[in-house]
């Protein structure tokens, strides 16, 4: 079992359920677990043959592109889309970070996390 993280995919997206969120975005980061075996790459050093973390970035800024009310909603579309396109045998993590989000005191930031 090996183990391909894409850590801090910044995006700038319109999510929450304030209608100021949908007008002036926020900051956002995402990062991507994918446990499995990738005992085939490692030996045909070929990028067919694993995950491409570079399509990975373009799964999640084109779902962060489509707002969403909530991260939870988002996160899931970031997940099942990863899970389309390698419908294989791997177990996923999506960590979705929404930074200083508007609510009541000093909150540095929100975080929601899918996995399976």
């Amino acid at each position: 079992m090996s183990v391909i993280e894409v850590n801090g995919i910044r995006v700038y997206a319109y999510h929450g359920c304030l209608s100021e969120e949908g007008r002036i975005g926020g900051h956002y980061q995402v990062d991507i677990n994918v446990k499995g075996d990738f005992s085939t790459s490692e030996q045909t050093d070929r990028l067919v043959d694993t995950i491409d973390y570079s399509r990975i970035t373009a799964i999640v800024k084109e779902q962060m592109a489509v707002r969403s009310k909530l991260i939870e909603h988002v996160g899931r579309r970031i997940f099942d889309a990863l899970k389309a396109e390698w419908p294989g045998n791997f177990h996923w993590t999506v960590r979705l970070t929404k930074e200083h989000p508007p609510v009541a005191g000093a909150v540095d930031h929100v975080v929601y996390v899918l996995e399976g």
